[in-house]
């Protein structure tokens, strides 16, 4: 699949490629081979690219609409990971919030 741009605005419809990174995301969970290596093949374009453009997406209302439950679901994934690296940057931050 060629790359496309996405779009800017989290208002603007999903473009065809972002349509296409939402549903390669929700199927992911059953592919056997490496990820990184599967977006390359399937987008032609680096994993950075495509994380970047998957992280749009997550504040996007068009995307939450084109698939709400993958939508929430990566959100609460990311706030997850948000939690993580706080808590291994600022271990005495989390002692005051105990």
């Amino acid at each position: 699949m060629v790359a496309e741009q996405s779009s800017s605005s989290s208002q603007s419809p999903l473009t065809e490629l972002e349509k296409a990174v939402l549903i390669f995301e929700q199927s992911w969970v059953m592919r056997p081979e490496a990820k990184d290596e599967a977006i390359r093949q399937t987008f032609e374009m680096s994993p950075v690219k495509y994380y970047q453009i998957l992280s749009g997406l997550l504040d996007s209302r068009p995307a939450l609409e084109f698939d709400p439950m993958l939508i929430k679901r990566l959100q609460r994934e990311r706030e997850q990971r948000r939690r993580s690296r706080d808590i291994r940057l600022h271990p005495s931050q989390q002692k005051d919030r105990d």
